[in-house]
């Protein structure tokens, strides 16, 4: 794949990462009741619930500006494996967070330096 496609298709998915990441984030900030009771059914403080979406949020905005890409895809990438895990405890659906992993996953390796092959 030439580094002009990889360029199209790394901004296309960093967009559409931040979407995501900013509708997740905007729900836990916005303290729907579902996802308060969501976070007392998985024994999470409310607090958790604040904390995440922000994060989430700070990761969106972070996913979007190249010189602090890969630290918001780290974190990202953490917040995904705790909702997998919390998911997989409480018997529920992980895949909607497994499939972020994989594309936050997706970004790192299209967006990653040209001279690192």
């Amino acid at each position: 794949m030439n580094s002009k496609t990889k360029n199209i298709i790394g901004w296309i998915l960093a967009v559409v990462l931040a979407l995501a990441f900013v509708m997740a984030g905007g729900v836990k900030l916005s303290g729907q009741a579902e996802m308060i009771q969501n976070f007392e059914k998985w024994g999470l403080p409310i607090r958790a619930m604040y904390l995440i979406g922000g994060a989430e949020i700070l990761g969106a905005i972070g996913i979007l500006i190249p010189k602090t890409r890969f630290l918001a895809v780290l974190g990202l990438l953490g917040l995904m494996l705790g909702a997998i895990g919390t998911h997989l405890l409480n018997g529920e659906a992980f895949i909607p967070p497994l499939v972020l992993l994989i594309l936050l996953g997706a970004l790192t390796w299209i967006r990653k330096p040209l001279n690192s092959n």
